[in-house]
């Protein structure tokens, strides 16, 4: 048996027990396929993984940062209050509008908001209309951009609130200072940042699974 095959077989095995895809999940997978989206959603034990997150951090309010076809959105969304509020940021109309039929079936349509458009450009939007500290924010879109992500993350959190960025390990090559790659140095100059920065602390994990040898990184908001 390949490594890689034995992976997806403790995937399904977590999957079957601990975070089985219900027909809304199932559904929102099938619609991102049949609309040729890339195959980059997080698998359903981060799915639940980040459902636990937000119910352990007591969220009320959400912000993700790439929404795809709205599969991780569902899974958080469902962490929420029938009162709480959850913003995702997508950069396609056509994945916005898959989402949006599949947060809608998932019965979140009126905790969920998508707005589409880049990131760099809906952030300081969404800055401008002053919410509230957002308790939680997902970070999984380009990742070129995560600093930058990170520093807009901070002016829309406080203290106890916390980030997660998806995908941080890049095959291994995070470590590879040499690379010049923009999904590198983006995540690379994200680490770095929570690292030195006064307001955080975090750390990283290398994960493996469905979706092959990757990791996510936590921090949470000090002050």
């Amino acid at each position: 048996m390949s490594e890689s095959q034995l992976w997806d077989d403790v995937d399904f095995f977590f999957s079957a027990h601990l975070s089985p895809d219900d027909e809304v999940l199932q559904a929102a997978l099938r619609d991102s396929e049949a609309a040729e989206m890339p195959h980059v959603n997080v698998t359903a034990p981060q799915g639940k993984f980040l459902h636990l997150l937000a119910q352990l951090q007591g969220a009320r309010t959400i912000l993700e940062i790439g929404t795809l076809g709205g599969y991780s959105t569902i899974w958080l969304g469902r962490a929420l209050p029938a009162d709480g509020r959850l913003i995702s940021l997508e950069y396609s109309a056509r994945h916005a509008e898959v989402a949006t039929r599949n947060i809608a079936r998932a019965g979140l349509d009126k905790v969920v908001e998508v707005r589409v458009g880049p990131a760099l450009e809906s952030l300081p939007k969404l800055a401008d209309e002053n919410p509230a500290p957002f308790d939680l924010v997902f970070i999984d879109a380009d990742k070129a951009n995560n600093a930058n992500y990170v520093e807009w993350a901070l002016r829309l959190t406080s203290a106890g609130s916390l980030i997660v960025i998806d995908n941080v390990v890049r095959g291994g090559r995070v470590a590879d200072e040499d690379s010049i790659a923009p999904d590198v140095l983006g995540t690379r100059a994200a680490i770095e940042l929570i690292g030195s920065h006064p307001r955080l602390s975090g750390t990283a994990i290398q994960t493996v699974g469905s979706k092959g040898y990757d990791g996510f990184a936590l921090a949470r908001v000090l002050a």
